[in-house]
Order: structure tokens, then sequence, then C-alpha cells
């Protein structure tokens, strides 16, 4: 998307816990310069300055959106995210990487950063959201239930039981008395899906916000199991927030009624 030449927003995605260390390193570099540059700060009391937010992999989309509705309503600001698996950003901000607000897809991986002493104040659920099956378009093995995917040719993607979508992928299993072994276990619901938009794969468990964010590049299938997995999402301004005023603007934004609408246009639930 075209920007101003002297504005441009950072957008990382990460991959796996391996990545903490890194997230660390170069969070130092990219928020160190905000925090002492009084451009972060505003006498007026307005945010202003760059707001850093790491947020869980399904939210792409929708907090991609509401990072450029906010810095159209508060002109002077910028919002950086990174992107990525829910357990691996809480590692990285436990690790000491900067960051302003932290949006995680469970409230167990927002635990990691609350009893690490992390959090400044107490996280609050701002959506919710539940799986989908997501196959190639069209459908081509006529996927129709959970049990669909535990046949023997089918190709199946899962998260990995660490982060979010694989927890609740398992919770939707052992409601439904299933069980098999998947071609492989991703490290976030946007690598499971593509395997999937990549003809890798012939299915894969995701979220319903991730089979609308695609497109017609997947078909989605609902199934029933799916509503003892609705997982919860919280979201905290950090104790250690490089720029915490903003940073609380931003928590605001995403929780006002035009953050709402952002996020249940994506297919989140928002009650």
């Amino acid at each position: 998307m075209p920007r101003p030449a002297h504005r441009t927003r950072r957008t990382t995605r990460t991959a796996g816990a391996g990545t903490a260390a890194l997230l660390v390193l170069g969070a130092v570099t990219a928020c160190s310069s905000s925090s002492d540059d009084p451009s972060s700060r505003s006498s007026s009391g307005k945010p202003a300055g760059t707001v850093t937010v790491f947020a869980a992999a399904s939210l792409t989309e929708s907090f991609t959106t509401l990072g450029e509705e906010f810095e159209k309503a508060h002109p002077g600001t910028e919002v950086t995210f990174n992107f990525g698996g829910s357990d691996s950003l809480a590692a990285g901000i436990t690790g000491g990487a900067p960051a302003d607000v932290f949006a995680s897809a469970s409230p167990w991986t927002m635990r990691i950063v609350t009893d690490a002493g992390s959090a400044s104040g107490t996280p609050v659920t701002f959506v919710r959201n539940r799986l989908e099956i997501a196959t190639l378009p069209g459908n081509p093995e006529g996927v129709s239930s959970l049990k669909d995917l535990t046949g023997p040719k089918l190709k199946v993607v899962l998260c990995d039981r660490k982060v979010p979508c694989g927890a609740a992928a398992q919770k939707a299993l052992d409601a439904g008395g299933l069980d098999f072994t998947p071609v492989s276990y991703e490290q976030d619901v946007k690598s499971a899906l593509t395997k999937v938009e990549l003809k890798e794969a012939d299915a894969a468990l995701v979220y319903r916000t991730d089979v609308r964010a695609a497109g017609d590049k997947v078909e989605g299938v609902d199934f029933p199991e799916a509503a003892e997995a609705v997982n919860d999402y919280p979201i905290t301004l950090l104790k250690d927030a490089p720029n915490a005023g903003a940073g609380q603007a931003f928590i605001a934004f995403v929780r006002s009624d035009e953050g709402r609408r952002v996020l249940a246009d994506a297919g989140f639930l928002t009650s």
C-alpha cells in the first residue's frame, strides 16, 4: 500500500519459539529510538510517536486495518506490528523485547506475560474466534465434517499444540472423539493455511477469520465441534511500554465501536 515517503509501517511475522531472541535484538533497535524521541510525546497529551504492537498471526489483516485507521485518527502516530504465534511473541516479551501492546489468541499464552510481571494491569478480552476447516477451492475431497479429516488418504495440517490454534484444534478433536496424525504441525495459523493455499495439503484446521481473509484461495467448512473450542483473545498494555500513552490509546481504539466493526467484518465474534 502506498504511504508517504517519510513514514514506513514495519510489519514482521515470526515463526516459532526460536525467533524470540531475534525479536529482542530487532525490537531494541527499532523501539529505543522512539522512546527517546520527543516526537513520541505530545505536549497536548494526544497520542504521538511509534506504537509497537505484538499480535497473534490471526489478527494480521484486521489489526493492519486498525493500525491504518488509528494513524488517521491520531496524526503523528505510527503503528508497528510483530505478528506471529502467540507463544513466540510472549517469549519475546518476557525475554526483554520492547513493545507497547500484546494481543494474544488465548488467555493461557497471555498468562505467560502476566505471570512474568510484564503486563501493566489486567488483560481484557476484546474478541473471540472459532475454527473452520480450510480445504482446496471447490473442496475436491468432499470434506463435510471433522471426522472426514481422519481419512487415510487426506493430507491434513494442524497448528502446533503449543500455539492457540493448535490447542483449539485438539479440543475440537477431543470433543468429537477423534484422533489422527497430520502431515505437519505448523508454528502459527497463517503457516497452516499457506500449506493448503500452496496445495501442499488437502485441508487444515484454522480460524474462520483466516479462511475469510484468504478469499477464493481456500474454501471453508463449518463443523459443530468448533463450538467446543472457541478462543478468547486478550489484549494488554505492557509494563515497560516505551510509548505507554499511545499504546493505551491503541487498545481503546481496538475496543471502540469502530474497532469492533473492523473485527466483526473480519469474522471475529465481538460479543
